[in-house]
């Protein structure tokens, strides 16, 4: 069992509404008018369709609907990623207030349309009366064969989505070739600019350190030579005076211990001024004053403003910005390389279409079998000798889910050729192709539970007693609800329901209640002889509950069965043309 429990609070004319779901076959019966397709709105709203303001009952401020499912374990990795508790229960909850806003929960958290949407496809396969039309689109019937055959497009998908980036990189790079040509020529010259001066990273600050010093050279040098002279002058200088206490100390540190200790130090500072008289020694041999090379600093640093103004850039970011342009370069290179982009579109094309053409297998061998299995359900629908046909041909142009387009081709009668779905005349007939391929399509889905919303219509008789038969059979696996005004199928319901509407304080509202015994034999005569209930429609209704409890015996039975739901449904199909 997929639905267990769905709670209504002013959604359109239901006041309150609080029901249990059972598995198998369950159907909604009422007068037109009643609200017997409210429920399913209701699920589909709560299942992510399009809200607005009409669905909340007038004169109230807010629509509530809840939905309690039975959470299937495929989908608890899903609602464990979006951030949603995985518990044995899945509760959706959607409010929509009187301005059209709405606010969405799963499981009490709050949800988008997009998740209730996700969730939907995954619980719920909804077949409505007039699910035939959509049939007539070709992506439509393409997406039910492709999932009929057990065919996945996902990777033709991204396939197609590569070739059409790089197709739209190639044509916008023909449409642009002149402007790219003319940014590209712009790039190389400022390129060309920034490359005389070539600047490096850092350079900046090591220019202006070295242009500081050789601007100072004269200065440094007599600092330099000034400093040596104070060390080694015989008179002045430190390095005597120093080296004759080392000595001094050091010739009485027998007769005093203490004296060694600081003979030591100043060894230490001896050895210490040698080495400061060697490095001044050194930088003056060193030291140049090179006005060329002051000249040739000056010049480069001047290069380095005037650069830097022009571009409106510091000194510091030129290297950053010659870097910046030749990527661009790289970029417009690449860009402008059409043979280039052509190759690589090709070879996108080429990739994308070996699948398709494998795919395009794949759904030439699944085509008769989808043929075959719905043309098998009209048979038994009322439509002896019908024929079922899904064309196959080649697609005005690729598409994400490739090079086919599919039609449906329907013959209703034998001998007729068959022709697209949106060309069968007869509404009885299109109800019934809908039918027959709602039933074959249904066993495909995951989803616990199916719904069919009228999708009886214009059907009767016999080929109705044998819908009800088919919706019981599908209950055995899955959890079934149909709204009809059938009473062969009603008859054949695990669970039967009556929609009503009555008046209430000025306001008209809808009510759901449970149906047995002789209510349910009321209900069913009135669908078969309208509001006047006779003997006669009483007792074709109890036959008719007889027959559906005889026909869901055990195997033994299943001939007398069917000769007495062949006599009831020429009865009440002679009692409604009566009428």
């Amino acid at each position: 069992m997929a639905l267990k429990r769905i709670v209504l609070r002013d959604f359109v004319i239901v006041q309150t509404l609080d029901l249990d779901w059972q598995s198998g076959f369950t159907v909604l019966t009422g007068e037109t008018g009643a609200g017997k397709s409210i429920l399913i709105d209701a699920l589909q709203l709560v299942l992510g369709a399009r809200a607005d303001a009409d669905v909340v009952r007038e004169g109230c401020s807010l629509a509530d609907i809840c939905a309690e499912f039975d959470s299937p374990p495929r989908l608890v990795p899903w609602l464990e990623e979006a951030g949603f508790a995985a518990e044995d229960a899945l509760l959706l909850r959607r409010t929509i207030d009187n301005q059209g806003r709405s606010r969405a929960w799963i499981n009490g958290t709050p949800a988008t349309a997009t998740q209730l949407r996700h969730l939907g496809e995954q619980l719920l396969d909804i077949h409505g009366q007039h699910a035939w039309q959509s049939l007539t689109r070709p992506d439509a019937a393409r997406a039910m064969l492709d999932t009929y055959g057990s065919i996945s497009t996902a990777e033709l998908k991204r396939l197609w989505q590569a070739w059409r980036e790089t197709l739209q990189a190639l044509e916008q790079a023909v449409s642009a070739q002149d402007n790219l040509q003319r940014e590209r020529e712009r790039l190389q010259w400022q390129i060309s600019e920034l490359d005389k001066l070539s600047p490096q990273a850092d350079e900046w600050d090591e220019l202006n350190a070295q242009h500081t010093r050789l601007s100072h050279a004269q200065t440094l040098m007599d600092t330099a030579q000034a400093g040596l002279q104070m060390l080694e002058d015989d008179e002045a200088g430190a390095a005597t005076p120093l080296n004759r206490a080392h000595h001094l100390l050091q010739g009485q540190e027998h007769l005093e211990p203490e004296f060694q200790s600081i003979a030591d130090v100043l060894s230490s500072c001896v050895a210490q001024l040698q080495d400061a008289r060697h490095s001044l020694q050194t930088y003056l041999r060193r030291a140049d004053l090179d006005p060329e090379l002051l000249a040739d600093l000056d010049q480069r640093l001047s290069m380095w403003m005037q650069l830097a103004r022009r571009y409106k850039r510091t000194p510091e970011e030129l290297p950053a910005l010659l870097e910046s342009w030749r990527q661009e370069l790289r970029q417009l290179d690449a860009a402008v390389d059409v043979e280039g982009l052509r190759s690589s579109e090709q070879a996108a094309h080429q990739q994308y279409l070996n699948l398709a053409r494998t795919i395009s297998q794949q759904r030439a061998l699944a085509a008769p079998r989808l043929s075959r299995a719905i043309t098998q359900s009209m048979q038994s629908l009322g439509m002896k000798g019908g024929l079922f046909e899904v064309q196959l041909d080649t697609a005005e142009s690729a598409t994400p889910a490739g090079t086919d387009s599919v039609t449906f081709l329907v013959a209703g009668h034998p001998g007729a050729t068959p022709k697209p779905i949106a060309k069968v005349a007869s509404g009885g007939e299109l109800s019934r192709i809908s039918l027959a391929i709602a039933v074959t399509t249904s066993e495909l889905g995951e989803a616990a539970t199916l719904i069919f919303d009228e999708v009886d219509s214009g059907v009767g008789g016999a080929v109705a007693e044998t819908v009800g038969r088919l919706m019981h059979s599908l209950g055995h696996s899955r959890q079934v609800l149909a709204v009809t005004h059938l009473p062969q199928v009603a008859a054949y319901a695990d669970q039967h329901y009556l929609v009503a509407k009555k008046p209430k304080n000025n306001t008209t509202i809808s009510s759901v209640a449970p149906l047995s015994g002789a209510d349910r034999e009321s209900e069913l005569a009135r669908m078969l002889g309208g509001e006047l209930i006779s003997d006669a429609t009483m007792a074709h209704a109890r036959e008719m509950l007889a027959v559906a409890r005889l026909a869901q015996a055990p195997a033994a039975s299943a001939k007398v069965a069917k000769t007495a739901a062949s006599h009831v449904a020429r009865k009440a199909s002679s009692k409604v043309k009566g009428d």
